[in-house]
């Protein structure tokens, strides 16, 4: 019975996205959205950030973990000292009314000391797809903010070395 209610959820929540087409955004302030950790912590971006460099990892499906665990693992063998969030957006009605079992799916994957690093972005995740563009969904959308909030690296191709150097010269 759980199996096929997952499916159904599944379903519902790929039948109601939109396909935004990727933007360049580097150079432009980043939204203004909020969510909650896995911690359960409100924050909204980029306010609560401000006054310091800060790394945005979005992902736009479960899918893209793969893609994010690829950047954190770069970040940390190159020992990249940064402030690090990962943002999984979604967008839609369906995924808001099933957030609580959402979470709690991201909760058995992730270790708890790290919850708190997971804001999750529902009512503002169409925004955030359409800001970025949302086109190879799987692909981690890699947001470089300074203190201020300005983009000053963004990228959307899918983990590379060549990608991981040049958001460090940016540091």
């Amino acid at each position: 019975m759980r199996a096929i209610l997952m499916s159904v959820v599944v379903f519902l929540l790929s039948a109601c996205s939109t396909t935004y087409p990727n933007q360049q955004v580097t150079g432009q302030v980043f939204p203004s959205v909020s969510g909650e950790s896995l911690a359960q912590t409100a924050m909204n971006f980029p306010e609560d950030v401000s006054g310091q460099v800060t790394l945005l990892l979005i992902g736009y499906k479960q899918d893209s973990q793969f893609d994010i665990d690829r950047w954190l693992i770069g970040l940390d063998m190159t020992q990249t000292q940064v402030a690090v969030y990962e943002l999984p957006t979604i967008q839609g009605m369906f995924p808001r009314m099933f957030s609580t079992l959402i979470d709690n799916g991201m909760r058995a994957g992730i270790p708890k000391p790290l919850w708190k690093g997971v804001v999750t972005i529902y009512e503002d995740g169409e925004q955030v797809q359409a800001f970025t563009g949302n086109e190879n969904p799987n692909n981690t959308r890699v947001v470089l903010l300074n203190a201020e909030g300005k983009i000053i690296y963004f990228y959307d191709q899918g983990f590379s070395v060549a990608a991981l150097n040049e958001l460090r010269a940016k540091l």
